[in-house]
């Protein structure tokens, strides 16, 4: 996995992991009768903070995308990697996070079990509403 490593904190860029369906899931908007739009609706909202950054974020962060099921198709776009987990998306994000040890990392989901997997490989953890509002 390529890696952006210059940056903000100490040289290195932090790394902020979206958990797409937790944060999709977090507003009741319909997202269900079109899980694929409202993942790539997600990923142009990100493509924001790639420049301007994140709150309690240093710097401008490499933003990861992580989506599942329905919405594996959404591509990467400038500002925003997007990963298709070919199962769960919690292990992907977990795996992401543990490779991530060496550099500032934060993970963005309310999904309680993830955050408990994200928080022992030395991530941070910030709720849905960092990213995505109504």
């Amino acid at each position: 996995m390529e890696r952006n490593t210059e940056g903000t904190t100490g040289g290195t860029t932090t790394l902020l992991i979206v958990d797409g369906a937790n944060v999709v899931g977090s507003v009741p908007n319909g997202w269900w009768r079109d899980r694929r739009g409202a993942a790539e609706r997600l990923r142009d909202r990100l493509a924001g903070y790639a420049d301007g950054g994140v709150d309690g974020v240093a710097g401008a962060p490499e933003i990861v995308l992580v989506v599942e099921g329905a919405a594996r198709g959404v591509g990467s776009i400038p500002g925003v990697r997007v990963e298709a987990a070919p199962g769960s998306g919690d292990d992907l994000i977990a795996e992401l996070a543990r490779e991530a040890r060496d550099r500032p990392c934060v993970v963005v989901t309310a999904d309680r079990a993830l955050r408990s997997r994200v928080l022992a490989a030395g991530a941070r953890v910030t709720g849905p509403r960092t990213v995505y509002g109504p």
